[in-house]
């Protein structure tokens, strides 16, 4: 008997990285191998020195294919086993294992939206729907478009076994969120890598596609995020710690070299509007879904517990603002004692 592992890596598309994949037969039993591809068709690579290394990383059950079938993901790496200049896990690998004694976790929540050809899921062929107000979170036909899709996905990814904790509909017709985590930095970025692929995957047997566009319509429309809730052990038996993690975001270059790395297109979807703070401004808050960061109620009551990044687009590479975050908070935490 054989079963089919599909291989999936992120390529070297900019400003965004595109997901790739393809299929590979192995016999039974067998573990799935370090592979190969073309880079010259993936961004990754000059057509005359064109091969790039697959290396599996993270694997979990196909939940589209069923039986013993498999996804992998993957690293890219150069032929000399070196990390391609596209392997941003292999950056964020390194900074989890130096702040590991802190035990940092992150919980992502992805928001995307569905388009039906040139338009967002649920908008009329001419003009706007209604205006937003009682699409988040709500219930009819007229105000909710894709559930079927959504409820597809969310089955997929409990079917995989990946740390999905819930789902919801969001602000804008079409437009839905769901959210991966409590895990750790480089657990929760695999994990939503492959949760994104099998978004696009499950949507493409629906007719429709989904997009990471932080801003998908111009206008006095919500964007889409991928708002970042962390914390450490110290974080989440203390208050202190969550005020020197918050105080160490907005310090001096932080703010605008952390937003640099939050996804392309960030100054659309940050304009100090529809729940945002300006790109260029840094504030945090308990409460406030206007600042740079909150805290939310509980945690303040509770004198312990995460703070919510709510920067990152929803186009953010995972690895990259988890290895952001965790440089930048454990290093404070680390300076300040609370460890």
């Amino acid at each position: 008997m054989s079963y089919r592992a599909e291989y999936i890596w992120i390529d070297g598309t900019r400003p965004s990285a595109k997901l790739r994949s393809k299929t590979k037969i192995l016999a039974d039993g067998a573990e799935p191998p370090i592979w190969g591809f073309d880079g010259s068709s993936t961004n990754q690579a000059e057509g005359h020195a064109s091969d790039c290394v697959l290396k599996p990383v993270f694997s979990c059950p196909d939940p589209i294919r069923g039986g013993s079938d498999t996804l992998v993901l993957c690293e890219v790496l150069n032929t000399d086993f070196s990390p391609h200049e596209s392997n941003t896990r292999s950056l964020l690998t390194e900074v989890a294992e130096r702040f590991e004694d802190q035990q940092p976790i992150f919980g992502i929540e992805q928001e995307y939206t569905f388009f039906d050809g040139a338009r967002p899921l649920g908008f009329p062929d001419r003009g706007y729907p209604a205006p937003q107000g009682g699409y988040y979170c709500g219930v009819g036909s007229d105000e909710i478009f894709g559930r079927k899709i959504v409820e597809r996905h969310l089955d997929h990814c409990l079917a995989a076994g990946l740390g999905i904790s819930g789902i919801n509909a969001e602000v804008m017709p079409g437009q839905w969120e769901f959210q991966v985590g409590p895990l750790s930095p480089v657990d929760v970025a695999d994990q939503l890598w492959v949760a994104r692929w099998l978004l696009y995957r499950t949507a493409e047997d629906f007719g429709v596609s989904a997009t990471l566009d932080p801003k998908p319509v111009k206008g006095d429309w919500n964007g889409a995020g991928a708002h970042t809730n962390f914390s450490t052990k110290a974080m989440r038996e203390g208050y202190d710690a969550i005020i020197t993690a918050c105080e160490a975001l907005g310090e001096g270059t932080k703010p605008l070299e952390h937003v640099s790395d939050y996804g392309a297109g960030i100054d659309t979807r940050l304009t100090g509007l529809h729940e945002t703070a300006p790109f260029d401004q840094y504030s945090y808050g308990v409460s406030n879904r206007g600042a740079s960061v909150r805290i939310p109620w509980q945690v303040e009551a509770d004198q312990k517990g995460y703070i919510e990044d709510r920067r990152p687009n929803a186009n953010v590479d995972p690895y990259v603002v988890t290895r952001r975050i965790v440089d930048t908070c454990c290093a404070a935490l680390e300076k300040a004692g609370q460890v």
